[in-house]
């Protein structure tokens, strides 16, 4: 039973780090799009130093998950597989951006976020993740007393805003559409589990 746990745990990651790493790839970084959170960073950090983007995404996450083995060790084991595979796939995938399609820079957003959500959502209704701003909203929202989801909310809002004053205000829309259709997809994936528990 565990070792079946295990094996469906870690499909889980590996199928959701390549819809994650598909979509960022394929979709986001062809028209200089970001994600929220640590994944945005990571980008936001590629696109000024041209740095790679899963490395960077480890890198960024490393004080975090260090906490984490402090303060919050059930999500530090089931969080590190889920960022390691991703970040090496998101690297993996990085050459995918020379054949993306050309298309509406809105409609590669829309579906680049769909993948990510995809891929996120996978991950998280087998109780695992990719870490990184979820362990950092929730250290945020435990110390100020705040909802997590509003500080997630709020990290991403900051990331997308940083992304917008550095790059473009077009930067800034299509990010926006690119949180949101990830928000939508991620609950799509893990409604089922929320009504279960």
């Amino acid at each position: 039973m565990i070792v079946k746990e295990l094996l469906t745990k870690g499909i889980a990651i590996v199928v959701g780090s390549a819809f994650l790493a598909f979509g960022i790839n394929f979709f986001l970084v062809p028209n200089h799009v970001l994600d929220g959170g640590i994944i945005g960073i990571g980008l936001i950090i590629h696109y000024v130093w041209g740095l790679e983007t899963g490395l960077t995404i480890l890198c960024c996450s490393i004080p975090i998950f260090f906490i984490a083995w402090f303060r919050y060790r059930s999500y530090f084991y089931n969080s590190l597989h889920g960022l390691l595979i991703s970040s090496f796939f998101i690297d993996l995938f990085y050459t995918l951006r020379i054949y993306h399609l050309p298309m509406d820079p809105a409609i590669s957003s829309i579906i680049g976020g769909v993948f990510v959500g995809g891929g996120i959502g996978l991950m998280l209704r087998f109780q695992t993740s990719t870490g990184g701003t979820d362990l950092l909203a929730q250290m945020i929202a435990d110390l100020l007393k705040l909802n997590v989801g509003f500080v997630i909310f709020l990290i991403d809002l900051f990331v997308i805003l940083l992304g917008g004053y550095l790059f473009s205000a077009e930067t800034l829309i299509l990010s926006t559409l690119t949180i949101l259709m990830v928000a939508m997809t991620t609950m799509l994936f893990t409604v089922n589990r929320t009504l279960e528990s």
